[in-house]
C-alpha cells in the first residue's frame, strides 16, 4: 500500500473515531500526536488531511448536503460521511493531488470499508464536486 494511501486510511480512522466519540477531529489528532496509540507514528500527510478537513468542515458538509441528491448528511453511514469529507477536502482544496486520484482513493476506501452501494455514491458525489469546483470560488 502506497504511503499516501496509508495516510488517507489513518486520516479516515481519525475522522470516523472523532465523530463516533463526539470529539473534535483536530483535538483527537493532537492527542494522538502527543501520545500515539500505535507503534507507527502518524504521517505528516495524515495530519495535513485531518486538519484540512477540520479547517473546511462547514463548507465541506454544506457541499456534500447540497449535492448528495436526496441523502441527508445525517442519514448517510458514518463511514461514508468520513470518506466523503476526506475526499471532498482533497478534491476541492488539495493543490498537489489530482482530482481523479482523490476520487479513486475515496472510492477504494468505500469499497473496502462500507456498503456495496457506497463506492458508486462516493464516486458520483465527488465527481460532481470536481465538476462544480470552478463555480465555487
Amino acid at each position: 500500500m502506497a504511503a499516501r494511501t496509508k495516510a488517507r486510511k489513518r486520516a479516515l480512522d481519525l475522522l470516523f473515531e472523532a465523530e463516533q466519540r463526539g470529539v473534535n477531529a483536530g483535538e483527537l489528532l493532537r492527542e494522538r500526536l502527543a501520545a500515539p496509540v500505535t507503534e507507527a507514528p502518524l504521517k505528516e500527510y495524515t495530519a495535513d488531511l485531518v486538519l484540512g478537513v477540520v479547517d473546511h468542515w462547514r463548507d465541506i458538509d454544506e457541499l456534500i448536503s447540497t449535492y448528495s441528491q436526496g441523502w441527508a448528511l445525517d442519514r448517510m453511514p458514518a463511514v461514508d460521511r468520513a470518506i466523503l469529507r476526506l475526499g471532498a477536502y482533497e478534491v476541492l482544496y488539495s493543490l498537489d493531488v489530482p482530482e481523479p486520484v482523490a476520487i479513486s482513493e475515496a472510492v477504494a476506501l468505500a469499497t473496502e470499508l462500507s456498503t456495496d452501494e457506497s463506492p458508486k455514491f462516493v464516486n458520483g458525489l465527488l465527481a460532481r464536486l470536481a465538476e462544480v469546483k470552478p463555480t465555487l470560488a
